[in-house]
């Protein structure tokens, strides 16, 4: 079960993720969000992480060329889109950076396209995207076969078991829902972390897709070491 902790804003934060067991942290560039990002502190950020970690800028709409800038200035491995970017934008950016994430809204009559994409995942996440709310997961039990599917929107350690279950994703990503309370956007939880990662594999069927976290080390999903990447 590939586990992505989402929103990260301080190196203390992506630190504590991979030290949970995260496979990847995201760092949201998305213009006027309350988690947004400067791409050298991403930077800094990522450089201080292990290498297999998968480290994911998140947009929505930015210029193709741009998003491509940012991701590989900073450093990152991964770019997560989150708008109304066609298939042959996306495209575009995957030839350009090692791994993409193309999101979908619960519903989106253009998941029944989703290959066409041509992106490593695809993330089926409540309309508006960002949100921190749960939509109806029998929306995203509808999806093409055989596509890599991380589950997100409104997911905590209480609920994610049950969204694992039900919808046998690939993967899950969290943001909110590991939050602390402190009124600091961005700023995780351990315990939160902890809770979630072990709650989402404890749920995940015994050969979810050959992603699982190796049986006898432990160790996370290795994007490097995947050879149909």
């Amino acid at each position: 079960m590939f586990v992505k902790i989402c929103g990260i804003t301080r190196e203390e934060d992506a630190l504590l993720a991979v030290a949970m067991g995260a496979d990847a942290v995201g760092f949201n560039f998305v213009s006027g969000s309350r988690r947004q990002i400067a791409p050298a502190v991403a930077r800094d950020i990522a450089r201080r992480l292990p290498p297999e970690i998968l480290t994911v800028g998140i947009f929505r709409d930015e210029a193709a060329s741009r998003l491509v800038e940012i991701t590989n200035t900073a450093g990152l491995k991964g770019a997560q889109l989150h708008g109304h970017e066609s298939a042959e934008t996306t495209r575009w950016v995957r030839e350009r950076v090692p791994f993409v994430v193309k999101v979908f809204a619960a519903g989106d009559e253009a998941l029944d396209q989703a290959r066409s994409y041509g992106a490593d995942a695809i993330m089926i996440d409540t309309p508006g995207g960002g949100t921190g709310q749960v939509f109806d997961w029998s929306l995203a039990e509808e999806r093409p076969d055989g596509i890599r599917t991380i589950l997100a929107g409104g997911l905590t350690p209480e609920n994610v078991g049950e969204a694992v279950r039900r919808v046998k994703p690939w993967g899950v990503d969290v943001a909110t829902g590991v939050e602390a309370d402190h009124g600091e956007p961005g700023r995780k939880d351990a315990r939160r972390v902890r809770a979630f990662i072990e709650a989402a594999r404890a749920a995940a069927p015994p050969d979810d897709g050959g992603f699982a976290p190796d049986p006898g080390t432990g160790a996370p999903y290795d994007w490097m070491q995947d050879g149909s990447l």
